[in-house]
């Protein structure tokens, strides 16, 4: 395993982390955010620990490559929706943008996994 597979999994599990734990908790501003693109409170709580899941999938996959691969493709196509939620709403495009990088980046981790395979 190399070193970008390394420091893309440690920088994606620190920011995918850093916006599931307000999620879980049920944090009022997380709770306003999400309410804003018309997801109610328990499916924030849901996604929250999805999100959570998918980060301990991600550290996991360090040691055995096809759950990192399984974690990177489901946080793909969550942040797929996630865009396609921002995008509904009208938000900025540069806020739209970011879950679309993320994906981009998810995606990217899956296929250096298995190239690393």
């Amino acid at each position: 395993m190399g070193i970008p597979v390394v420091v893309l999994t440690l920088l994606l599990a620190a920011v995918i982390l850093a916006v599931a734990v307000p999620k879980v908790a049920g944090q009022a501003q997380m709770r306003e955010r999400m309410a804003h693109l018309g997801v109610s409170p328990a499916r924030t709580q849901m996604i929250g620990g999805l999100e959570v899941l998918a980060v301990a999938g991600l550290l996991l996959g360090l040691l055995w490559w096809p759950i990192a691969v399984a974690a990177a493709v489901g946080l793909t196509l969550l942040l797929i929706g996630a865009a396609g939620y921002h995008a509904r709403a009208k938000d900025p495009i540069p806020v739209v943008l970011v879950p679309v990088v993320f994906a981009l980046a998810t995606a990217a981790l899956a296929v250096l996994h298995v190239l690393n395979a």
